[in-house]
């Protein structure tokens, strides 16, 4: 184990770009909803509703290590006692992103998840055309939450995901075909389809599994002005997005998955997108940052897409 440990902090050193052109020591303070809604007819409301402030900080550690953490504040909650009332950490990570050559992308990931897991994760992109790239994802977690207390079981549960990814630039149209194991030991495959326009990207998905059988839905992104940013060492903002999505089978503990970090979303995707572009990444960056100098001449005026600066 000690050798695997060794090996890894090698590669984590050596295979990264000396160039990361990340910004270390800034810091996101933002906030943004969680928003959960369903329909079960036989409590004379339309909706039961479940509504949650999440404030979260990042700390960009230069060198595309990144801290990042998340509470839940309860805001509506008519779900019952199967949800928290009370304010209770969410997630809470350890993250390092690298290249290798102009094809590899990797991301490894420790700490308290999504979904109410905690342990490490791995995520992988091979570039193999312009229009075409392979993913892959595999994790060791374990159960552990804070709704009631401490609540948690050993970390002996292994996911995984492997698939492909396709991106037809000319309708900025991205369809993702993965499978795998999912959260609950079920396995299944999924087919989504995205098409991102300015600042907002429309999903829909199906998918089958083992347990579950068929299942599907849709999902609304949307990224949350504003749009120009003047970027300091400690930056207060919302949440990059906002997404709402639909279920067919919404109450269901089959094809569920993971998220890594707080503001991970199926736009901006699993990596910082100015390492390796591809797909949305070559689209028009979302937010256009203004970089304060410390200095006697006129702030310079640059884009910036998750630290990768282009001045104008």
């Amino acid at each position: 184990m000690k050798k695997i440990l060794l090996i890894l902090l090698i590669l984590l050193g050596n295979i990264s770009r000396t160039d990361a052109q990340m910004r270390p020591g800034q810091v996101d303070i933002f906030a943004g909803v969680d928003f959960n809604y369903r329909d079960i007819y036989f409590n004379g409301r339309l909706f039961d509703l479940l509504v949650y402030l999440t404030p979260g900080i990042k700390w960009n550690m230069g060198h595309r290590w990144e801290a990042s953490a998340q509470v839940f504040i309860p805001i509506i909650n008519q779900y019952g006692d199967s949800q928290s009332g009370k304010v209770r950490l969410n997630m809470l990570s350890l993250s390092k992103q690298l290249s290798a050559g102009n094809r590899f992308r990797f991301k490894f990931s420790g700490g308290l998840f999504g979904s109410y897991r905690y342990g490490l994760d791995v995520k992988t992109m091979f570039i193999a055309r312009e229009w075409l790239a392979l993913v892959g994802e595999i994790g060791l977690t374990g159960y552990c939450s804070l709704a009631d207390g401490w609540d948690a079981s050993t970390m002996d549960r292994l996911t995984w995901l492997a698939g492909t990814r396709f991106w037809l630039k000319r309708w900025n149209t991205q369809f993702d075909i993965t499978g795998g194991r999912f959260i609950y030991t079920d396995y299944g495959i999924k087919a989504d389809g995205w098409r991102h326009f300015k600042h907002v990207s429309v999903g829909a998905w199906v998918g089958y599994s083992n347990k579950l059988k068929k299942n599907g839905g849709f999902k609304v992104l949307v990224m949350l002005p504003p749009y120009k940013r003047t970027r300091r060492k400690v930056n207060f903002r919302p949440a990059s997005n906002f997404g709402i999505s639909y279920q067919v089978e919404a109450g269901s503990y089959y094809m569920r998955e993971y998220d890594t970090e707080p503001e991970q979303n199926e736009r901006s995707g699993w990596f910082d997108p100015d390492m390796l572009p591809w797909g949305p990444d070559t689209m028009a960056p979302d937010f256009i940052s203004r970089e304060k100098k410390k200095s006697n001449t006129e702030p310079v005026d640059s884009m910036s897409v998750s630290g990768k600066e282009v001045t104008r």
